[in-house]
């Protein structure tokens, strides 16, 4: 069952590679800490910056299921931006004026907004707020990958969101 109108609000960004099994493939490279330079072995000595033992071990995981591959039966050619039509979509205000002016008129339905910032400036506050003006108008899903769930509900009950 859909829900009408659901929004998602990511705190992280976070690089998830190759997670199918039997998709991905794994390779080794080392990395001069001090520079940067890669090879596929490991070099005592660097041979771009000249320091020694500063290699170090990164794996990498190439997927085989690219999602920049083309699709079977879909148009791949480059189009002109002004042959397509803009449509305009229906916006959820936020509650917050100068946000839903940042965000163009509010939420769009379906769209993902990632919030950085420094530490500590209230990002994760901000976003509690957001959720408690808006579950209003459908489900919310609050993401994040650094908080744990006790901090969460915490900084919650400090805001009164329930």
């Amino acid at each position: 069952m859909l829900i009408d109108k659901t929004f998602y609000f990511s705190i992280e960004c976070v690089r998830l590679e190759g997670k199918e099994s039997g998709m991905a493939k794994n390779k080794t490279v080392f990395v001069c800490n001090e520079c940067g330079y890669e090879s596929g072995k490991w070099l005592g000595k660097c041979p771009a910056c000249g320091n020694w033992n500063t290699f170090f071990e990164q794996k990498i995981v190439e997927s085989k299921n690219s999602s920049l591959k083309a699709e079977k039966g879909t148009n791949n050619i480059p189009q002109k931006l002004n042959s397509y039509e803009a449509k305009e979509t229906i916006r959820t205000s936020t509650g917050f004026d100068e946000l839903d002016r940042v965000l163009g008129g509010g939420l769009v339905k379906g769209s993902l907004i990632l919030l950085g910032g420094e530490p500590g400036i209230g990002k994760s506050t901000l976003i509690l707020q957001l959720c408690d003006k808006v579950k209003g108008e459908g489900q919310v899903l609050y993401v994040s990958g650094e908080e744990s769930a006790e901090q969460i509900k915490l900084r919650a009950d400090r805001l009164r969101n329930k």
